[in-house]
């Protein structure tokens, strides 16, 4: 596999790398079980919007974990899932006391999505830091995205002074150039125009596989590989939940046993395509970001067409782009 290339997302790589599928007479677990944490007041739509997307993207089962004050409402819009209300503070975060509701799931769970609607940014890293330990020990799949991915700037009290964070697992995290600019420091002009130095920076140094969202979205892995999907300019995605959306595909993917930049790569070429007939029907702009999610099933099956070539190595496939061309 060559490192100094980067690999096209496109039908032919997809159908080459399909998704884990569970058995004819599999039942929801074996399909895969997601919780995820998120919400807030303000916010209590982002993680339906995720939720939902987790489902459609071939989850079997649903937990999610929100702020009290919301969890009947979310209920309501999810009666697919399990609701878990923790106690929240007055700036919208979660109380470390979520921790003791939350472990024992990590037995039980196969994949993580933390922060979609979520507000307080050191609270939501010091719930992340506490939950980490534990994920890694049950070996559960993590996705972090918008408010979660800032506990890279948040490290825990016992990390060493001056020592830049690095997660002990590779996790997901789905920035786009505004969130990367203040992960990173980096000008965000500067992220737009020439993404892809950064990203790949980013996912080795952070032990994550960063997918940085944008007409062209490129997708790091640690290990130095890259991948491009690049979009037909379809701004409508470029809309309020879409990120949410996003992350719940990928979460869902990641639950059903995807690797982490399988389910990076599939999430990212199921929601473009997603955006792509909801134009076609609707037009460019005004479609919704909840209406996203519902599209997903049949472009599954369509991306993966059993009567392709299936390899195990997706870098095999013809077609790559060498950087900087």
């Amino acid at each position: 596999m060559d490192k100094n290339q980067v690999h096209d997302v496109d039908a032919a790589m997809l159908a080459a790398w399909p998704l884990p599928q569970p058995g004819t007479g599999g039942d929801k677990e074996m399909r895969g079980h997601i919780l995820i944490i998120g919400g807030s007041r303000e916010m209590p739509g982002a993680i339906i919007l995720a939720a939902t997307a987790a489902l459609r993207a071939g989850a079997g089962k649903l937990t999610i974990a929100t702020g009290a004050s919301v969890a009947q409402l979310v209920a309501l819009a999810m009666p697919e899932a399990r609701v878990i209300g923790l106690t929240e503070h007055d700036t919208d975060g979660f109380s470390l006391d979520a921790v003791a509701s939350l472990d024992p799931l990590a037995d039980r769970v196969n994949a993580v999505l933390i922060g979609p609607g979520m507000r307080d940014e050191a609270s939501t890293a010091r719930l992340v830091h506490a939950l980490l330990p534990r994920l890694v020990e049950a070996d559960v799949g993590l996705v972090l995205d918008a408010c979660a991915m800032d506990v890279r700037l948040h490290p825990p009290e016992h990390w060493p002074a001056g020592k830049p964070m690095r997660f002990e697992r590779p996790v997901i995290m789905t920035p786009h150039c505004g969130e990367m600019a203040h992960l990173t420091g980096i000008d965000k002009d500067c992220i737009a125009g020439l993404p892809d130095g950064p990203a790949l920076a980013a996912a080795r140094d952070w032990n994550a596989v960063i997918a940085l969202k944008g007409a062209r979205t490129v997708i790091a892995a640690p290990d130095g590989t890259l991948w491009q999907h690049e979009g037909a300019g379809n701004i409508g995605l470029a809309s309020s939940g879409s990120g949410d959306v996003l992350a719940g595909i990928i979460g869902g993917l990641l639950a059903r046993g995807a690797t982490e930049a399988q389910a990076a790569c599939w999430g990212v070429a199921l929601h473009a395509r997603a955006g792509d007939r909801l134009a076609e029907r609707l037009g460019t702009l005004g479609y919704l970001a909840r209406e996203l999610a519902a599209e997903v099933p049949v472009l599954l099956e369509q991306l993966g067409q059993k009567d392709k070539p299936t390899v195990n190595d997706p870098m095999s496939v013809a077609g790559d782009v060498h950087l900087g061309s």
